[in-house]
């Protein structure tokens, strides 16, 4: 492990309170983390492209330079570590970019987010965003106090800051956070402003809990090789009476002012052209996976394997023709920063929700029941039958280690707990695909369409 590495991994050697399975646990050393954080302290150490999510694009250039550093880490991760603070440094890159648009709501957020991106910057601090509320009641009409729905909300304020209770999740790779960027998207009204406040809260603040789902991380990288590295560990975060200085307090009870935050163009720009960068990443390396496994069991000449093929193929270059339209059709807003189109970022995320779970139904349907039937280890293959297991596990071509090892990879991308997490993470980390294809289809100008048709009426 190099400095770098070594220094983010002493980073979390603090007093955080990560919940696993009922105990407070150490996540630089507790087993179901450690694979990860390894990834992670590796990434750090390889290159410098953990500082470029904190540049701010001036031209065509700098975005694209924001690409390749984006590629380099989703090419290392296969894509499938979702949120290695790229997409929350850009998010925050965003908002630092746009400060003085917030100076209208708060005249302290300009000078307050620039000392906190600076120093993020200046540290190299690995940054969480955790927006959404718990789901104790989604049927809730607002007759329903916060305190019984679980909503973090300002209880108290003092000369120190302000003291906030209630919960938030998904917060995906927080137990290995630095920092936690809190705010919430609902469009709250006056009388739900204690709710509206965008939060900077330290990972190990006194009175926060972050409580663990199940773990999916394996030690055994030969039979689990993406989940012995890549498993992003999500936790709901309890705030219990837990106090965040006023100079991490970026807007408070200001329900347009956070409404405008979840809506920033600029934030929005620069977090989903990383997270559309990483699912392109994400979709070629099923494509290989699905054509490896065709050509391994000698179905790659079939007709129909061909068409599922080029179907993948085409997603891929779909989600690549529109990350390069985005980057193409940016402008400079008023500030001088580059921002992509929107309107191509938009699309491809509402088609990643469609054809990532498209890639592995690709993949069983491929793979079939050989998916299933592999040895319980690759370990097998050299045992006391492993004359026979050789041969009866090879493949077109293909020796029985090598095979079994395709096998398990892509069991371990399409149906293992973790595959199925990812599975749903790529349907509805971006919010409700139904909404979120209307509110394209809502924003949309239509004038063109109309005199498209009008000529005839």
């Amino acid at each position: 492990m190099g400095d770098k590495g070594e220094r983010f991994i002493q980073s979390l050697r603090d007093n955080r309170n990560v919940w696993l399975f009922g105990k407070r646990v150490d996540v630089t050393n507790d087993p179901h983390f450690t694979g990860t954080l390894s990834t992670i302290s590796a990434l750090y150490d390889r290159n410098d492209d953990v500082q470029t999510a904190f540049l701010v694009p001036n031209s065509l250039a700098d975005l694209e330079k924001r690409r390749a550093a984006f590629e380099a880490w989703s090419l290392a991760t296969s894509g499938v570590m979702s949120r290695l603070s790229d997409y929350a440094r850009s998010r925050l890159t965003g908002w630092y970019a746009n400060r003085e648009h917030y100076r209208q709501y708060d005249g302290q957020f300009p000078d307050k987010i620039q000392a906190f991106y600076e120093g993020a910057k200046r540290e190299q601090r690995f940054l969480t965003v955790v927006q959404r509320d718990p789901q104790i009641n989604r049927s809730a009409d607002g007759s329903i106090a916060a305190e019984e729905l679980g909503l973090l909300r300002i209880t108290k304020k003092t000369s120190e800051g302000v003291r906030v209770s209630g919960a938030k999740m998904i917060g995906t790779s927080a137990p290995y956070s630095n920092d936690l960027i809190v705010y919430p998207l609902a469009k709250w009204g006056e009388e739900q402003k204690e709710q509206s406040s965008m939060l900077l809260v330290a990972a190990d603040s006194p009175g926060l809990h972050m409580i663990c789902r199940e773990p999916f991380s394996s030690n055994a990288a030969g039979d689990h090789p993406l989940s012995a590295r890549f498993d992003e560990m999500d936790a709901l975060l309890i705030f219990d009476d837990v106090l965040v200085p006023w100079e991490r307090v970026l807007l408070h009870e200001n329900p347009d002012a956070l409404w405008s935050i979840k809506n920033d163009k600029v934030s929005s720009g620069l977090a989903y052209h990383q997270a559309i960068t990483r699912l392109q990443i994400k979709l070629e390396f099923a494509a290989a996976v699905a054509n490896e496994i065709a050509e391994t069991i000698g179905a790659a000449g079939y007709l129909h394997v061909q068409e599922k093929m080029g179907e993948l193929l085409m997603q891929c270059q779909t989600i690549k023709a529109l990350l390069i339209a985005s980057e193409a059709g940016g402008q400079v807003d008023a500030y001088g920063t580059y921002i992509p189109d929107f309107s191509y970022i938009e699309t491809a995320r509402n088609l990643g929700a469609v054809y990532y779970p498209h890639a592995l139904e690709v993949i069983q349907l491929i793979g079939a029941g050989g998916l299933i039937q592999t040895p319980s280890s690759v370990s097998d293959l050299h045992g006391d039958v492993s004359h026979l297991l050789q041969k009866y596990f090879k493949g077109a071509g293909t020796d029985a280690v090598t095979r079994t090892k395709l096998f398990k990879l892509a069991w371990d991308l399409t149906s293992s707990p973790l595959g199925s997490r990812h599975e749903l993470y790529e349907r509805y980390y971006a919010g409700d695909p139904i909404r979120n294809k209307a509110g394209q289809y809502l924003a949309h100008d239509k004038e063109r369409w109309k005199t498209m048709v009008e000529r005839y009426l």
